[in-house]
C-alpha cells in the first residue's frame, strides 16, 4: 500500500504541471561576433583551426540569441534536485560551456584539458570564492555551489580573455537558450510566474550611463500543455546628461 502512495503522488504531480518554452531575440542591430585575440600565449592559438570569437554576444542571422539564462524568479521548490555532475572545460583557453546553470545539489568539475597553465578565479558573491591554479595534466577542481545565486564569473588570470559564467539555483525550473534563441522549461507547477531573462552584455550595463531595462515577462502556466514566453532584449537606452 505504502509503495502505491508513493506512486500516485509523483504520478499527480506530473498531471498538474505544465511546460514553458520560447524564443529569445535582439530588437537591436544583427552584429557579427568579434574575433577573440589570444596572442600572448602560442599554445592557445596554435589549438584552433578556426579563428575563435567572443561569446558574449552571439546571434543567429534572424536575431536569436545564444546563451541566454532564463529562470522562474523567486519561486519556492520542496522536491529532489538534480545531482547530475556538471563540468566546465578549458580547451584551447575558452572555457567550455560558456555560459553554465547548476542546481545547488550538483558538484562541477572544472577541467584542464590544455597543455598550459590556467587558473580559475570565482568571483562569486554568494557562495565563497575561490582562485585556484591549475597547471597541465592536474585532477580537475571538483566544486559544490550550495547556495543559490544570480550569474557570477569565473576568469583566468593568466589568459584575461577567459571567462564562463556561472547561475546557481535552488530549484529546477531554469534553461540556456540554443544557438536559435530556443528555450524550454518542463514539469512547472500551474500558477502564474515571473521569468528572469540574463543575457551576458544586456544584463551587466553600467547603470550610472544606461536606463535599467526590465528583462522580465510574467506568464500564466496551466495545469498542462505549453505556455509560449518569447521575450525579445530591446536595444541599449544611454541616460540624457
Amino acid at each position: 500500500m505504502f509503495r502505491i502512495l508513493i506512486l500516485i503522488s509523483v504520478v499527480s504531480f506530473n498531471f498538474f504541471a505544465g511546460t514553458i518554452e520560447g524564443t529569445v531575440s535582439y530588437a537591436g542591430k544583427n552584429r557579427a561576433a568579434k574575433p577573440l585575440k589570444m596572442d600572448s600565449d602560442p599554445i592557445c592559438g596554435s589549438s584552433h583551426k578556426i579563428a575563435p570569437v567572443k561569446e558574449d554576444f552571439i546571434l543567429n542571422e534572424e536575431n536569436k540569441f545564444k546563451n541566454v539564462i532564463v529562470w522562474l524568479k523567486d519561486i519556492k521548490f520542496d522536491g529532489e534536485l538534480s545531482n547530475d555532475t556538471g563540468l566546465i572545460d578549458q580547451v584551447g583557453c575558452i572555457y567550455t560551456p560558456h555560459v553554465n546553470a547548476f542546481t545547488t545539489s550538483q558538484k562541477v568539475l572544472i577541467k584542464n584539458s590544455d597543455k598550459t597553465l590556467h587558473n580559475v578565479n570565482s568571483q562569486s558573491k554568494v557562495n565563497e570564492s575561490f582562485n585556484s591554479a591549475q597547471p597541465a595534466g592536474v585532477p580537475e577542481i571538483e566544486k559544490t555551489f550550495s547556495k543559490a545565486e544570480e550569474p557570477f564569473y569565473v576568469k583566468c588570470d593568466v589568459h584575461p580573455w577567459m571567462k564562463a559564467w556561472i547561475m546557481v539555483a535552488d530549484h529546477p525550473f531554469f534553461a540556456i537558450t540554443d544557438e536559435n534563441g530556443n528555450f524550454k522549461i518542463d514539469n512547472v507547477p500551474a500558477g502564474e510566474y515571473e521569468i528572469i531573462f540574463w543575457q551576458e552584455k544586456l544584463s551587466n550595463l553600467p547603470k550610472k550611463k544606461y536606463v535599467e531595462a526590465d528583462n522580465t515577462l510574467k506568464i500564466k502556466v496551466l495545469d498542462e500543455g505549453s505556455t509560449v514566453a518569447d521575450f525579445e532584449f530591446q536595444k541599449p537606452v544611454k541616460k540624457k546628461k
